[in-house]
């Protein structure tokens, strides 16, 4: 009896135990016991971490001057790596080696969604300055009109190739882990590119809303890090034990004033402020936005008598700017918190390692994907023009019309007008 028994347990198959696999940004074991007694004026490598962030700060700085510099399409093409790079730490969070080896190319189906989801996302918010972009050529121009106008049904079948590849790829006893890493990727997804589509869309209203709302949370960071390094005393929240009311409250005043400074000597600059309709990468003038035209405010009797001018001028954007910097000091670090609660429920210190004393990109976004929507929302309700011109209603239906349908409508258009004319 023994004997079958053991034949039993010999032949009976095995249910292999799976774990984790091992990373470089695993959490701490004494900071992950502290749970918010860990704070930053007390840690004796403060300022060799310090150093090693400043340095990479300047490297992103840099880089990113550069290609503001560049314009409109280059930021656009920074976004999409950027959007890369989080989605890669986000698809590496949740793998397993031990059962990717037993799935081939199964990865290759998350860059598959991935990838979808991006024509989709920006074949919808950059249709119309793709068409504006090839009007002087007449087969192009019906090429991109017909691509758009069946852009949908081409991202709902490469969808459908997607889902059929992944019931195809389902292997018994890996189920929950395909289940999982389908729900994962789709939660990924949303997470991305939904604040990516609104940053591009800003982009392209004028670069000055997306580098003004992106430099508010650098300020805020910055502030709250150098004020919570010296005077940090008081823990903020457990899920970020480095955070201290002295670093909240500092960088709050800091970015306030900040913000209304720093619009002034952006709004300036045509090149932020203009509009982009196209995608090229020409140099931009256009007649400023009245936000952006200076308004001259006289100075009270006692203080004009100190100084040498009688009033001062200031933009109308440096009034939305206040509000913008107080989403960014008191609502967007919650998105920095989110995200600590989020990796402390992994338990891992960064979602990555690629910025050198920062984490990876995914730590430097999560403020960002909160403000990008914010100022969207913003801009849309309170800051563009709610009326509808005669170009923008013709922009409108020109969007969804192909090429010979927009000719019989300007011929049609053309002969109502003789008509009404006689």
């Amino acid at each position: 009896m023994r004997d079958i028994q053991m034949d039993h347990n010999c032949n009976s198959p095995r249910t292999p135990s799976f774990r984790l696999r091992r990373r470089s940004n695993e959490i701490p074991a004494d900071i992950n016991k502290s749970n918010g007694n860990f704070l930053l004026v007390d840690d004796k490598y403060k300022y060799r971490s310090m150093w090693i962030r400043a340095y990479s700060s300047l490297w992103m700085l840099a880089s990113v001057s550069l290609i503001i510099y560049l314009g409109h399409l280059y930021i656009w093409a920074m976004v999409v790596v950027i959007q890369i790079f989080m989605a890669s730490e986000l698809f590496n969070l949740l793998t397993r080696a031990t059962q990717d080896k037993r799935l081939p190319k199964f990865k290759l189906l998350n860059w598959h969604f991935f990838f979808t989801a991006m024509l989709f996302v920006y074949g919808r918010i950059l249709s119309q300055q793709l068409v504006n972009t090839v009007t002087s050529d007449k087969f192009l121009y019906r090429l991109v009109s017909n691509l758009i106008k069946y852009q949908m049904v081409i991202c709902y079948f490469l969808y459908i190739a997607g889902f059929v590849w992944f019931i195809l790829s389902l292997k018994k006893r890996y189920y929950k882990y395909q289940f999982g890493q389908y729900a994962w990727t789709h939660m990924i997804l949303i997470v991305v590119f939904t604040q990516s589509a609104f940053t591009v869309a800003n982009i392209f209203e004028g670069i000055f809303w997306f580098l003004f709302p992106a430099s508010l949370i650098a300020m805020n960071d910055v502030g709250a890090y150098f004020f919570g390094f010296y005077f940090g005393r008081t823990p903020l929240i457990k899920l970020s034990p480095k955070k201290t009311w002295e670093g909240f409250i500092g960088a709050s005043v800091a970015t306030m004033i900040a913000a209304f400074t720093f619009a002034y000597f952006l709004g300036r600059f045509q090149w932020l402020t203009c509009p982009r309709k196209d995608l090229s990468t020409g140099w931009l003038q256009c007649d400023p936005d009245p936000i952006f035209k200076p308004e001259y405010i006289p100075l009270p009797g006692l203080i004009s008598h100190s100084l040498p001018w009688k009033e001062i001028a200031v933009l109308p954007v440096q009034w939305h700017a206040l509000w913008m910097g107080l989403f960014a000091s008191i609502i967007a670090p919650f998105g920095g918190f989110f995200a600590s609660g989020f990796k402390r429920a992994f338990k891992i210190k960064d979602f990555g390692d690629s910025i050198p004393g920062h984490g990876g990109f995914t730590d430097r976004m999560d403020c960002q994907m909160v403000m990008a929507v914010f100022v969207y929302i913003y801009h849309q309700s309170f800051v563009a023009g709610q009326d509808y011109s005669v170009e923008m209603l013709l922009d409108q239906i020109m969007r969804n019309l192909g090429s010979d349908e927009q000719l019989a409508l300007y011929s049609k258009l053309g002969q109502m007008l003789q008509e009404r004319r006689l």
